[in-house]
């Protein structure tokens, strides 16, 4: 089994910064994309920002492009969401995932999902 663990979320003033933090434990495999998501109540989960497994490739929603940065620590099986400029409207459960090939594709296909961490941007 395959464990992920979002951290690094909280609440921040719009402008502010977070940095979240996806730790992948259990059985993994051998390389893996990580995406990240976020949903907020009443709304359908939507696509934030990719990384593939060399981090070569990344791949950002319209909506953070040039606000987020998106990294990854194969060596500690670890993910990073950096959040800068934030706005209320990035107020959301943000979750990461992984998935049994190297690069991104979409929500769909990813296999593992972390619980969530809640990040919160008051105006």
């Amino acid at each position: 089994q395959v464990q992920l663990v979002e951290s690094g979320g909280g609440l921040v003033q719009a402008g502010g910064s977070l940095k979240l933090s996806c730790v992948v434990s259990g059985r993994t495999f051998s390389s893996y994309a990580m995406g990240w998501f976020r949903q907020v109540p009443g709304k359908e989960r939507e696509f934030v920002s990719a990384v593939s497994w060399s981090s070569y490739n990344t791949y950002y929603a319209d909506s953070v492009k040039g606000r987020f940065t998106v990294s990854r620590d194969n060596a500690k099986n670890t993910g990073y969401l950096q959040m800068n400029s934030l706005k209320p409207e990035d107020t959301a459960v943000y979750y990461c995932a992984v998935r049994r090939k190297p690069d991104h594709s979409n929500m769909g296909q990813y296999d593992y999902w972390g619980q969530g961490t809640q990040v919160t941007v008051s105006s």
